[in-house]
């Protein structure tokens, strides 16, 4: 495996090394020694699994008193995966950053605890995997609007010249977060 830095220093992209031949293609989508060796120690408690289709945007969620960790992948399709730094004591406050993950690249994000997710499923339907480093409590998570304007994400959803950007798939509860400025948030 290979870490790639991202704009955020806590953020990483994770790159496995994948073998192929003519019958298809092999890697370790997690090997704890070798994260170690990379850096990331956190110890996953829960995995999750989603399907969405196109156009469809999770997010921008967080735990505040049960943060969590996640190492996220795409087994099939496109997502563009952000990550927002919301830790009030850290130099990159309030920073977002993307990579596209796909079922072609095989490449993972670890998100640590302290920050927002979200994804927007760029291909026809997306299938989303993702460890986590505490459990999902109901009652502590916490959103934040998608298109904040304080945050500014470039979210890929241009069309043709001259089009309207298209409107994202959003649950109800993504509908109706609220802004950054208004939010609860990490030390």
């Amino acid at each position: 495996m290979q870490k790639i830095a991202t704009a955020l220093a806590d953020v990483w992209i994770i790159e496995p090394k994948v073998f192929g031949d003519p019958r298809g293609f092999f890697f370790e989508s997690y090997n704890r020694r070798a994260l170690a060796d990379l850096g990331l120690t956190a110890e996953f408690v829960q995995d999750n699994h989603s399907r969405s289709g196109k156009g469809v945007l999770r997010g921008l969620h967080y735990q505040l008193d049960h943060p969590q960790g996640k190492l996220v992948r795409v087994i099939a399709g496109e997502v563009f995966d952000v990550a927002v730094d919301l830790r009030r004591s850290s130099p990159t406050f309030r920073r977002w950053v993307s990579a596209t993950l796909s079922a072609e690249n095989k490449r993972m994000m670890w998100i640590p605890p302290g920050f927002a997710h979200g994804f927007l499923t760029i291909s026809e339907s997306a299938e989303f995997l993702y460890k986590t480093t505490d459990y999902w409590y109901p009652g502590d998570e916490r959103s934040i609007l998608w298109n904040d304007p304080e945050l500014a994400i470039t979210w890929p959803l241009a069309q043709h010249s001259g089009e309207p950007p298209l409107e994202p798939h959003l649950a109800a509860k993504d509908r109706a977060a609220g802004l950054l400025r208004e939010a609860d948030l990490f030390p």
